[in-house]
């Protein structure tokens, strides 16, 4: 690392630097220089003196700063004297600039500054176009102006030739006073400086900005810097719409003022064509109570420093969003904040002591904690101490002369005669004067209670420093010295021109002290028991304040420091108790030299207070307006801490468009879910909100690889469940879900999602990811969970419900599913069926539905988690048959498809498969041997006890099945029993009371009667009848309902069910657009829809709440969409949370008969008591 320069200032002026391989301060050699603030940049650092002036200091460097001086000698022919230099008049001068339109004679330049030297004289450029010329550099045209060239013709009226002197900056290592623009408009006196803007972009590395703010506000921007013109050219004023009192500006794009009345304003559009930006947008203060003092602006951090000293750290600032996102409180009080390289934050505390922020990385920008700054100071090898005691010291006087820059003595009151000594007021009963090191200092009672006061660290605030100051004044009087033993009073304390002694090395900063001395009010009256005794102020040069103990520190600038968290640094290292400022939050005392700096993506933010935590990366985003593609985008996850503990976190996409910098936000809190999709084989994921979700328009976002983008996923989720408060796996009434991808979702429901009244919308619940991988999931409230795969696999979750899983509960999961492709044709009376279709048929190769194009050669597994594990082939069990080779037959596109070829059908398909596989670990442990199609749990209320739960389910064959020995303790259960049907089923489920429906193949309805606990695989089949002219294909049944829906994707409701006639009487039509139903054990109704309507293009699977269901009303009023896009399979048989109810006196009458009311399952339900029949149970291995 090159060796860079810190710099800071003390009360008096003095600029000092120290070196980053150094140990010790080193003061400017310039004894008389006085400066009351620097900026740093990159080999170079700009000053604002006390007489108002700019210095600049270039660090010595091996290559001279030169700069070329040219000018043109013109001549034009005539036919007495040839070429001569007396011109027409409407020529362009005889010495002029390369236009022609400025005159430039050679008596005409002049040295800048006294900071250039000339390195010899003009001469005359040989060279013509960088070609040597044998012309003596003349170059010749027909006419001013036109083209010039070195060979000279017949029609050559007109020459030039180029003169050249260069000029060197000499300067350097030293300051060196900025000249007054003359003739142009000089701004006023200045006030404040910064200089940034050298990162923003590689070209300009080499060419920081200047911007300055004058006593009345006014915003100054330097023009004309350049590598060989350090200095800069002239000062062009920028429109502000209030007056500025401090500016800060970063190393890019990043520019922050503070207003007069404390608020704070960023400047916009700053860029290389626009380097003084377009507009000012104003952003209020950290507090409304507390006005801003200070800001500083690193590459993508701002901190402010308020009134109160208190420190301010702004979220989500960023080039694409200069003004932030909000405030978030640091620990510590200090006057002034610095952002250096690398976005290093440096610090004057309220002590005067010079401190860093600890641990300052990009991915936790605030850092953690303050650490002096200990190099070395004089002649002592000792580190300078952090001055805790220095504002009993320094006299409230000596602070003022230091801030002050006022000129006039109208500004500070009236003033006492010519003749009359400088009077310096006590700051309280206990103070110790300087120089006299041996006296004892005398302490008051009072020193404790007495209010703090306010000490501006800007310029800006000059009018504070005396309007802030106690308003109960007392005369000034001239303190005469007393007796031993006399109690004296508080007093001013004079300073005799005789004390002072004659070699006082006064300045005009000094000056500015004394002036403002003069209108300092007295302080209190000590009490009766403290006494105060008068002392001389002899203040030579061996006795000033710092001169010893190291300097007294008023203003730091990092911004040339090229430190970063993991430099080491002599005078930075934590080596003990690290030594905090006043107020200040107590730092770790680990040694931050230390610590450990590599960042993993997968770690969970710090677990620290007032911090700010940041993960950056780069991924893809699915631009959602035409023309749709992806865009390469910066993203960003902010994670702050407040002062209560909580998180608050906000996910940042930033992009550009048409060269304009804008950003997308999203806070973590109103993400409601982050769902892996396919999308153009990318690895894909989008991020949906409740707005989001209302528009259909998800966040989408891919990553370069799958490991990138599970970490993403992980860090996102994790901060989403942090601030709901998530921290346990699922709990036993969780709504469980699975996408089309095979994803497995959960929402750990509320009171309020069932409730009459104020029910939680549908897209403001939030859904997490929980690991596996399944086709549908069935759950009840005991914490049973089951699930299938693609391939018909039966899983059952091994994560205990609402507890941590442990890594026993991990296993690896395995899922195979077959991808689809059709081969389509069409005759004609020549060749039969071809591949050549019309031009109104869907594409040869399609997918089903025959509206994108899809061949054996272009398409791929769902997503990049799968790869291929067999080739293509036919496949001949698609419904409705094939014939030997596979085809399907029809008249036209699309119509139904028969296996059998008929005299009207004119087109055909055939079905083309191939398997994938995908391979993970979750808490699912495999129940072999039998692939199911359909499962279904008894759903039950959360505190029901059973000996075993029954439990239903379909083979892959339509075999039905019941599992015996399924309990919270072995969810697995022991074996399956098998129970007879004349036809295979496709669909079944079980409701409360053991009420089993099920639904055949040809759509066919069946229950299950004499079902119980004793008898859990029942009696008999009892058919039940189909609605008119429809075919049904999936049932559900709850505690007192059932809902099945039909092929054509209707929902029907089953009338008239009774404890005593459980058949129902008939079905009733409640809803179109039903993919899947699931009734809960309050006999809730959830669905997934096949579209939303209003948004057609949206991928087909929605989830839906029936609102409005109630013992009354038990079909529902209307539905209330949720999260959708390839939602798959739902189920709430799990939710047997209900809302609180008022509790209503039991009427007054004969009681019912105890048995006549039978509690099954939790539930009381009437029915009527049979017989159990014993089945023999066949147990299949």
């Amino acid at each position: 690392m090159s060796v860079t320069l810190l710099w800071a200032v003390d009360v008096y002026g003095r600029v000092y630097s120290v070196p980053t391989a150094g140990q010790r301060w080193e003061r400017a050699d310039d004894s008389l220089l006085e400066l009351k603030r620097v900026t740093a940049g990159k080999g170079r650092c700009w000053g604002i003196g006390c007489d108002h002036h700019v210095y600049l200091n270039m660090m010595p460097h091996e290559t001279p700063i030169r700069y070329k001086e040219e000018t043109y000698e013109n001549q034009r022919w005539n036919p007495v004297d040839g070429f001569t230099d007396t011109l027409l008049p409407t020529d362009r001068w005889s010495w002029s600039d390369v236009t022609g339109m400025n005159p430039q004679p050679l008596h005409g330049f002049q040295l800048p500054s006294r900071s250039w030297e000339w390195e010899g004289d003009w001469y005359v450029d040989q060279s013509c176009g960088g070609e040597p010329s044998q012309t003596g550099g003349w170059e010749y045209a027909v006419d001013f102006p036109a083209n010039f060239s070195p060979d000279k013709k017949w029609n050559s009226c007109v020459r030039r030739r180029r003169w050249i002197r260069y000029r060197r900056y000499i300067a350097q290592g030293t300051w060196a006073k900025i000249p007054l623009d003359y003739p142009w408009k000089a701004p006023l006196p200045l006030c404040d400086i910064t200089c940034g803007g050298w990162e923003m972009s590689d070209e300009s590395g080499r060419y920081p900005y200047l911007w300055a703010v004058s006593q009345q506000g006014q915003v100054w921007f330097r023009e004309g810097i350049h590598p060989r013109v350090p200095e800069g050219a002239s000062w062009e004023e920028v429109e502000v719409p209030k007056e500025v009192a401090q500016l800060s500006l970063g190393p890019r794009d990043l520019l922050w003022a503070v207003l007069w009345d404390g608020n704070l304003m960023v400047r916009t559009g700053l860029s290389l064509d626009s380097p003084t930006g377009t507009s000012w947008v104003e952003v209020e203060s950290p507090t409304k109570e507390v006005e801003a003092l200070h800001v500083a602006v690193g590459v993508n951090v701002v901190w402010v420093v308020t009134k109160d000293y208190k420190v301010w750290f702004r979220r989500g600032v960023n080039s694409h969003n200069p003004c932030g996102s909000g405030w978030i409180s640091i620990g510590g009080e200090m006057m002034m904040v610095d952002v250096g390289l690398n976005d290093q934050v440096w610090a004057v505390g309220e002590d005067r002591s010079l401190y860093f922020r600890m641990g300052v990385t990009p991915s936790e920008p605030s850092g953690n904690g303050w650490i002096p700054v200990s190099a070395q100071w004089g002649n002592n090898k000792e580190a300078a101490p952090p001055r805790d005691d220095f504002r009993n010291q320094l006299t409230e006087a000596t602070q003022g002369s230091v801030l002050s820059c006022t000129d006039s003595d109208s500004e500070l009151g009236p003033t006492e005669p010519a003749n009359s000594p400088p009077v310096l007021e006590a700051a309280d009963p206990s103070v110790v004067l300087l120089g006299e090191a041996d006296a004892a200092p005398v302490h008051s009672e009072d020193t404790r209670t007495a209010p703090k006061s306010f000490i501006p660290a800007s310029d800006s605030f000059i009018n504070s420093l005396v309007s802030d100051r106690d308003k109960a004044s007392t005369p000034q009087q001239t303190i005469k010295p007393q007796e031993e033993g006399v109690r004296s009073s508080p007093a001013q304390i004079l300073m005799s021109p005789d004390a002072a002694g004659p070699g006082t090395p006064w300045s005009n900063v000094d000056l500015e002290g004394a002036e403002a001395c003069r209108s300092a009010q007295a302080v209190r009256a000590c009490s009766s028991n403290s006494g105060c005794a008068p002392y001389g102020l002899g203040l030579d040069g061996s006795h000033r304040v710092g001169d010893e103990e190291g300097p007294v520190w008023a203003w730091i600038s990092g911004g040339g420091c090229n430190v970063d968290a993991c430099s080491r640094i002599s005078w930075l290292s934590a080596t003990g108790p690290l030594v905090s400022s006043l107020s200040l939050t107590p730092v770790q005392s680990s040694a931050w030299s230390q610590q450990e700096h590599k960042e993993d993506i997968r770690k969970k933010p710090l677990e620290r207070s007032n911090s700010v935590w940041v993960r950056k990366g780069v991924l893809r985003w699915w631009r959602d307006w035409k023309p749709q593609r992806w865009v390469d985008v910066g993203v960003a996850l902010e994670q702050s801490t407040k002062l209560d503990g909580k998180k608050d976190s906000i996910f940042f996409v930033y992009y550009t468009h048409y060269d304009e910098k804008k950003y997308l936000h999203v806070f973590i809190n109103e993400v409601t879910a982050l769902v892996p999709v396919v999308q153009d084989c990318h690895y894909a994921f989008a991020v949906y909100t409740g707005q989001r979700t209302r528009h259909r328009c998800p966040l989408l976002l891919s990553a370069q690889s799958e490991q990138d983008m599970d970490d993403w996923l992980t860090l996102l989720s994790d901060c989403c469940c942090e601030c709901r408060g998530i921290t346990r796996p699922p709990s036993r009434q969780a709504l469980w879900s699975t996408t089309a991808k095979g994803d497995v979702f959960v929402h750990e429901p509320s009171f309020s999602l069932e409730a009459a009244t104020h029910t939680v919308t549908c897209d403001l619940m939030f859904w997490r990811q929980v690991p596996g991988h399944m086709r549908c999931v069935e759950s009840n409230s005991l914490g049973l969970v089951w699930g299938i795969g693609w391939d018909g696999t039966a899983w059952v979750y091994s994560g205990s419900a609402g507890q941590q899983a442990t890594p026993g509960d991990v296993h690896q999961q395995t899922d195979v599913r077959s991808v689809h492709v059709y081969e389509n044709q069409r005759w004609n009376p020549v060749t039969g069926y071809t591949d050549k279709g019309l031009p109104t048929d869907r594409p040869m190769w399609s997918d089903e539905i025959g509206l994108k194009e899809c061949t054996k050669g272009n398409t791929q597994p769902p997503s990049p988690q799968w790869s291929w594990v067999s080739e293509w082939s036919v496949d001949h069990t698609v419904p409705g048959g094939t014939d030997k080779e596979g085809w399907q037959y029809a008249a036209d596109f699309p119509t139904t498809f028969h296996g059998h070829k008929t005299m009207k059908d004119f087109v055909r398909r055939r079905r083309w498969s191939r398997k994938c596989k995908t391979t993970l670990r979750g808490p699912w442990q495999q129940v072999p041997p039998i692939p199911l199609s359909d499962i279904s749990l008894m759903p039950c209320l959360a505190q029901s006890k059973m000996e075993q739960v029954p439990l239903w389910a379909l083979s892959d064959k339509g075999d039905v099945l019941c599992r015996l020995g399924v309990t919270t303790q072995n969810p697995a259960g022991t074996s399956w029993l098998h129970v007879g049907t004349d036809q295979p089923f496709k669909s079944i489920s079980i409701g409360g009371a053991n009420q089993v429906w099920a639904i055949a193949k040809d759509g066919a309805v069946f229950y299950r009667g004499s079902v119980s606990p004793h008898n859990p695989a029942g009696e008999c089949w009892y058919h039940i009848p189909s609605p008119s002219r429809q075919t049904l294909r999936q049932v559900s049944v709850g505690r007192t309902s059932v809902f099945a829906v039909d092929e054509n994707s209707n929902l029907w409701y089953r009338q008239g069910l009774t404890p005593s006639y459980p058949q129902g009487s008939a079905w009733e039509l409640i809803s179109n657009n039903v993919t899947k139903v699931s009734v809960g054990p309050l006999d809730q109704l959830w669905i997934i829809a096949d579209g939303m309507p209003g948004f057609p293009g949206e991928t087909p699977g929605a989830v839906c709440h029936r609102l409005g269901v109630g013992p009354m009303q038990p079909k529902g009023q209307h539905w209330d969409y949720g999260i959708g896009g390839g939602w798959e399979h739902i189920s709430v048989r799990a939710n047997s949370v209900e809302a609180p109810r008022t509790q209503h006196p039991l009427p007054v009458g004969p009681s019912r008969s105890p048995q006549t009311l039978t509690r099954a399952n939790g539930n009381a339900m009437f029915f009527s008591v049979q017989k159990p029949l014993h089945i023999s149970a066949v147990t299949l291995h």
